[in-house]
């Protein structure tokens, strides 16, 4: 799952206070982060997310700013069909499967829920093309559950900031949360995605522009790879 320089394996669990002033940093820097993926409703949310498996929030939303002026129900997706949303979506990676799990979902929706989205994690984790990453997705974005979400960019900057040290995404899940403060809990997935989107990148990541780069074990080494 790690992508650009490489990092040090830390040891697990951080120190608390450094975990601590990192989040505190974040929070005032970014104090309200929210996704950048447009939505209307939590149905359009949870299209938008399982869209964006493998593809940016700039393409997706490109897509889904006609899509949803043309489909933003079960119902209207469902008589779009799976040929008629495919022209909305071709830009996306693997928009093919996408759409076959758009309609598949929207029809489980309307059939199993009466046309309202669930909003708890074991029904949707049910919906076709929704695992666990995207439910949790949906469920902090509205505030339902303080879920953290491991992608590339939580997975990267949680290793260099020694918050985890585990080798898959929900072994991550599980030391972020076992490690971040539960003030920071809410916003946590956010604040690593938007950290990681846009200062501490894969392969250049600004550590002289970076709020925390003080707190980080792995700043030496990005600075200097051949220091390690």
């Amino acid at each position: 799952m790690m992508t650009g320089a490489p990092v040090p394996v830390f040891a697990w669990p951080p120190d608390e206070d450094r975990v601590e002033e990192i989040f505190a940093r974040l929070s005032r820097v970014m104090p309200e982060p929210k996704t950048e993926l447009r939505f209307q409703d939590p149905y359009t949310l949870v299209v938008a997310v399982a869209l964006s498996a493998q593809a940016t929030d700039v393409s997706v939303n490109k897509a889904t700013d006609k899509l949803f002026a043309a489909a933003s129900t079960p119902q209207a997706m469902l008589a779009l069909g799976e040929e008629g949303l495919v022209p909305f979506i071709a830009s996306i990676g693997l928009y093919r499967n996408k759409a076959k799990n758009v309609i598949a979902l929207s029809r489980i929706i309307m059939e199993q829920h009466g046309g309202v989205t669930p909003l708890n994690r074991a029904d949707l984790q049910a919906l076709p093309g929704v695992g666990r990453k995207t439910a949790s997705v949906v469920l902090n974005e509205l505030e339902i559950e303080p879920a953290i979400a491991v992608d590339t960019h939580v997975f990267r900057v949680s290793h260099r900031l020694g918050l985890a040290n585990a080798a898959t995404a929900d072994k991550v899940e599980d030391q972020l949360h076992a490690v971040v403060p539960e003030a920071f809990l809410a916003k946590a997935h956010h604040w690593l995605i938007l950290h990681g989107r846009y200062t501490c990148t894969a392969r250049k990541p600004n550590c002289a522009g970076c709020v925390i780069s003080d707190l980080c074990p792995s700043r030496g080494f990005l600075l200097d790879p051949q220091s390690a």
